[in-house]
C-alpha cells in the first residue's frame, strides 16, 4: 500500500506542476497573481482529489487509519515538495512561501494541503455511499 500511495503522489505532484504551469499561463495576467493562485488552489485541490478517486482502489487503503496514513504521507511529501520547488526553481525566500499559507495575507494554500490531507478519506466515503 505504501508503495502504490507514493506512486500516486508522484501522479498528483507532477499534475501540481501542469497545474502551476497552465495557471501562471492562463491566469496570472487576466486576474493578477493572487487572484490566480486562489483559483488554482481549488481547482487543484478538485485534481487532487479526481486522482484520490480514480486511484483509492488501486492504492488499497481501507480503514480510516490507513486513509488518513496516506493523507497524512501526501501532505507531508506534498509541504516539502512545494516549499523545496519555491526555493530551488524559483528562488522564493521563506517569507513568500509562507504568505501562501496565510489567509490573512490572500493565501488559500494551507486549506488546499488540509483537503490533500483529508481526499483519501472523503473520496472513500463519497464511494461508500454512492455503491
Amino acid at each position: 500500500m505504501l508503495i502504490r500511495a507514493l506512486l500516486v503522489w508522484l501522479l498528483i505532484a507532477g499534475g501540481e506542476v501542469i497545474h502551476g504551469a497552465l495557471r501562471i499561463t492562463f491566469l496570472n495576467r487576466p486576474l493578477g497573481d493572487r487572484r490566480a493562485r486562489q483559483v488554482g488552489v481549488c481547482t487543484g485541490s478538485a485534481l487532487n482529489f479526481a486522482l484520490t478517486w480514480l486511484t483509492l482502489p488501486w492504492i488499497g487503503a481501507v480503514t480510516t487509519a490507513e486513509l488518513l496514513a496516506v493523507g497524512g504521507l501526501w501532505l507531508a511529501l506534498m509541504l516539502a515538495f512545494d516549499a523545496g520547488f519555491g526555493r530551488a526553481v524559483f528562488h522564493f525566500p521563506w517569507k513568500r512561501i509562507a504568505r501562501d499559507f496565510d489567509p490573512r495575507a490572500g493565501g488559500w494554500l494551507g486549506f488546499g494541503m488540509a483537503l490533500l490531507f483529508l481526499s483519501p478519506l472523503a473520496a472513500a466515503g463519497l464511494r461508500r455511499a454512492l455503491a
